[in-house]
């Protein structure tokens, strides 16, 4: 079963969707990763779905992926006498490390890493930014504010402080007794929420040491002043665009999804796009306009892969969402515009030698018009080197590594498949064409481009390319 567009689609397990008839429902509408969010659900749930996910994955025929994405550090406010209290624009309010339940004029904010961190002049944001607040004066276990945006507060509302890097690592306890758990189940991807600075990736690597790719979610401000060095140590990022678009103004939230994205392709590293982008199918059958051109665009800007949260988690469509979305994205890759878009930039080669090849391979493939390419990978470097040149024709890797096929189901334009390394360079050829043939990526006399390095199964040994056409059949 292979799909007939390039970007790729998440899909959210939850109580919707985490039944095997489910699972199996969304891979066949179109899903090639499947996110396990630890933010809700038990280990028992992550676990009967990942075992779903499996099942679905061999009727489906094709390698699919699985996200574990870690919660992060929840910052809250404590509670209130009365439950809610409204706050009025311009009126001081305090919060503090004191427990005893707030009021009017205070509440407790049980976060020293909070107030460690907080200057004057700096804002403080509650439930999502409804309620804003402005730093005039802090100590250690206080801070005294002015109410900038008021409303109504409740218990346990959510932090955020968009201008102050937190001394705080984004993987508490919880995080990592999810991890250890995520890793013995054998997930693909692991995501990092509320990374801030290259050292929060760095810390997520030695604890993953290997056993999966790792993925930067890009959701506080603070992460796009160190983008480069964060995305230097990702093997995959995502544009988180909930709490990013809280912490930020919103006009600004579409200018860092490009930025992102851009920075991602340079490296040659999968972005996925997240939050809100079918929400309405949360309880409508159907998407806004407003919804289908926010899909839109991410596919015209490259995107590796679009994400679906609520809407397959917990929406009353999730499969029809899945349906939507690729039905969106097919459409796009059939505009006349969009082969421009993805040849209007290309990255400027990391290694001169490994680059070489795969931009060759690009040019080669345009010019003699073929029908997909193949790509030999067994790490997954070589397959991610061709896709970050986004040549229009479909990249069919072929790996030994079962491992390395599902992280690449995250990948643009990536059809992994599992095939043993070749004998020699003879056997590589016929073995491409049959799989090219197989896949139905080609036609009896068709012409495919074949990438591969020798000595076979040497990681990023990508140095030759070879054109050869589909045999005919008698």
């Amino acid at each position: 079963m292979t799909r007939g567009r390039r970007s790729r689609i998440v899909a959210t397990l939850g109580p919707s969707s985490h039944t095997p008839e489910r699972v199996a429902e969304l891979a066949r509408a179109g899903a090639d990763v499947f996110r396990l969010n630890f933010s809700h659900g038990s280990h028992d749930d992550h676990a009967r779905s990942y075992a779903n996910v499996r099942a679905a994955e061999v009727a489906a025929g094709r390698p699919l992926g699985v996200l574990a994405d870690l919660q992060g550090p929840k910052l809250r406010v404590g509670t209130f006498v009365r439950g809610r209290e409204t706050l009025s624009q311009g009126a001081p309010f305090r919060l503090d490390l004191d427990k005893t339940p707030g009021d009017s004029q205070r509440a407790p904010l049980p976060h020293p890493e909070i107030f460690a961190a907080l200057r004057p002049g700096a804002d403080v944001l509650i439930d999502d930014g409804r309620i804003r607040l402005r730093v005039e004066s802090c100590t250690p276990d206080h801070a005294d504010l002015r109410v900038v945006s008021g409303g109504v507060v409740s218990d346990r509302k959510g932090v955020n402080v968009p201008s102050v890097i937190l001394p705080i690592s984004p993987l508490t306890a919880k995080d990592r007794r999810d991890l250890s758990f995520a890793l013995e189940l054998g997930v693909d991807w692991v995501a990092l929420s509320f990374v801030q600075r290259a050292q929060d990736m760095a810390e997520l690597r030695r604890l993953v040491n290997g056993r999966a790719a790792v993925l930067a979610k890009i959701e506080k401000p603070a992460a796009l002043d160190f983008l480069d060095e964060i995305l230097d140590l990702c093997q995959g990022v995502m544009v988180a665009r909930g709490d990013l678009g809280v912490e930020l103004a919103p006009e600004d939230v579409p200018v860092a999804q490009k930025t992102i994205l851009r920075a991602a392709r340079r490296r040659g590293i999968p972005a996925i796009v997240a939050t809100q982008m079918l929400e309405s199918m949360i309880s409508a059958p159907a998407p806004t306009r407003a919804e289908v051109s926010d899909v839109s665009n991410a596919v015209y800007e490259g995107a590796d892969a679009l994400m679906l949260s609520g809407e397959s988690a917990a929406g009353a469509f999730p499969v029809e969402a899945v349906e939507v979305m690729d039905r969106i994205i097919g459409r796009v890759e059939r505009d006349p515009r969009w082969p421009g878009l993805m040849d209007a930039e290309h990255a400027a080669p990391d290694d001169a030698y490994q680059d070489a090849v795969p931009a060759a391979a690009r040019v080669a493939g345009a010019a003699a018009r073929v029908a997909c390419i193949v790509a030999y990978t067994s790490s997954g470097s070589s397959a991610l080197r061709m896709s970050r040149e986004r040549p229009l024709q479909p990249i069919l890797a072929l790996t030994p590594r079962m491992q390395t096929a599902r992280r690449l189901a995250l990948v643009w334009g990536l059809e992994p498949r599992i095939a043993g390394d070749p004998a020699d360079l003879d056997d590589m050829t016929s073995s491409a064409l049959e799989a090219a043939l197989a896949s139905g990526l080609a036609q009896p006399g068709q012409a495919v481009l074949i990438v591969a390095g020798v000595p076979f199964g040497t990681p990023g040994a990508t140095n030759l390319f070879r054109l050869a056409y589909a045999p005919r059949r008698r």
